[in-house]
């Protein structure tokens, strides 16, 4: 069974000390809030948590970002201001999703009966 694929699109915002991401929904839902701001941001972010990367650039391990790295970067710790300075002053880049293969519960069938779970 695969899971996970699809169009995923990021908003890349590069910090003094650090690279920052926030997933959106798409880029068209992106243009018509930066040129509209009055339209919600639950259309327009994929989730509300924003990542850093270790200054490894978009391809690099997301952490969630700490209050204190974001108090340090945007001068302030509340979440929906960050989100919003990112998706202003950031730039985005899509990408393909890749799909996952695997077994959802595998105590429920063959596996179990061959002694693959410890």
């Amino acid at each position: 069974m695969t899971r996970g694929s699809g169009e995923q699109t990021k908003v890349i915002y590069k910090g003094k000390n650090e690279d920052f991401i926030v997933f959106v929904e798409s880029v068209g839902n992106l243009n018509k809030w930066r040129s509209d701001p009055s339209i919600p941001l639950v259309d327009v972010v994929d989730s509300f948590k924003v990542f850093r990367t270790h200054k490894h650039g978009v391809q690099g391990i997301l952490d969630e970002a700490g209050g204190g790295l974001l108090e340090d970067e945007f001068g302030t710790k509340k979440e929906d201001d960050v989100v919003k300075k990112i998706l202003q002053d950031g730039s985005y880049q899509r990408g393909v999703a890749d799909e996952r293969q695997g077994d959802r519960n595998v105590s429920n069938g063959p596996m179990q009966a061959q002694g693959y779970i410890a």
